[in-house]
């Protein structure tokens, strides 16, 4: 079967891409999709992303964990936001999480309107998720969340690792996945330099969350790759 793997850049060129048969991978490093799969591979019953801070709040009082970011902070009167400290076991364990970010929520419900199916995708996860994409017999598009619409470095970078790792199993792939292959070749040997340079990165340590960028950049911690079934995201069944 001759399958093609594809990058989109940022969320605003998704409606350029025929994602009806694909498998699409939401890629928000900093830190949405890292928080997303630390909480599931740490027991988190569910995580329920939700495109506003208003429709979280419609959770309250019903025995949800509650977590909103804006523009990198917690947002006022939320349990937490999307610091992957905020999604160890004994937080979230068993529970199910309501979550909304700046972009990676976003990302996700643009991806779920057509796609054949929805994963999330880390360096935490890195080798799970590339390994099960090796198995699926169909296209695959990796969907970097990018910061308001617009192109960052880091997802950028995750998506040239899975291109990296799966190239040579598909027939077809984009000049979007060449260059994000590129920026991974000059960026693996030491990410957290590279990705030094970004915008974001730069957000983040002037919000004194360097911890964070450092964890979300470590690789393999996690075997788990959650799903979105229904409106939930849940860690994906695999015989792997």
């Amino acid at each position: 079967m001759q399958r093609k793997i594809e990058v989109c850049l940022t969320p605003a060129l998704i409606d350029l891409y025929a994602i009806e048969n694909s498998i699409v991978v939401v890629i928000d490093i900093l830190r949405a999709t890292s928080s997303m799969v630390y909480g599931i591979d740490n027991g988190a019953q569910a995580i329920i992303p939700v495109a506003q801070v208003e429709e979280c709040m419609n959770y309250a009082g019903k025995g949800y964990l509650l977590a909103a970011e804006r523009n990198g902070e917690v947002v006022e009167g939320y349990d937490f936001g999307n610091s992957p400290f905020s999604y160890t076991a004994e937080k979230v364990a068993g529970k199910t999480i309501v979550l909304t970010t700046t972009n990676g929520t976003k990302a996700l419900h643009l991806a779920r309107k057509r796609a054949s199916q929805v994963v999330i995708g880390s360096f935490l996860n890195l080798e799970a998720l590339c390994e099960w994409l090796k198995t699926q017999e169909k296209d695959v598009l990796l969907l970097c969340a990018g910061w308001k619409d617009q192109f960052n470095l880091e997802d950028t970078i995750f998506a040239g690792a899975v291109v990296n790792q799966l190239r040579s199993g598909f027939t077809h792939y984009d000049d979007a996945s060449v260059a994000a292959e590129d920026l991974y070749l000059l960026a693996k040997d030491d990410l957290r330099a590279y990705i030094h340079k970004s915008s974001h990165s730069h957000r983040m340590v002037a919000l004194n969350i360097e911890e964070d960028v450092k964890f979300c950049l470590q690789t393999n911690i996690c075997q788990t790759i959650p799903v979105l079934e229904g409106d939930q995201l849940v860690a994906l069944k695999t015989s792997l």
